[in-house]
């Protein structure tokens, strides 16, 4: 199984919008691709030097294979919604993790 981990840090001035935005829309539009089986978001704990409020979003889906057809597919439409919306009000980067086990 491979995690798509999305790390994105929200200005406080977007936050309550941005989200509504990923709960009710955003997610539910990726899972939607049928490329991922789940999702889950948390928040980081720590606390930002610039500010805002940061949060994770995994995403699990089946092999690297699938991950590259959503990068060919997907991903420009969905990154180019967020920075449309929000701009430089939202810093996000992306991770790429392999499950090893659960236990």
């Amino acid at each position: 199984m491979i995690i798509y981990n999305v790390t994105t840090n929200i200005h406080e001035s977007v936050h309550d919008q941005w989200m509504i935005w990923m709960r009710y829309k955003h997610i539910p539009e990726l899972l939607a691709t049928k490329k991922f089986c789940s999702a889950r978001m948390v928040r980081v704990l720590i606390e930002e030097e610039m500010g805002g409020v940061t949060y994770s979003v995994q995403y699990t889906t089946d092999s690297k294979e699938t991950l590259e057809k959503y990068y060919q597919e997907d991903a420009p439409g969905f990154r180019e919604e967020g920075l449309k919306l929000f701009g430089d009000k939202m810093l996000a980067f992306r991770t790429e993790l392999e499950l090893i086990a659960d236990y």
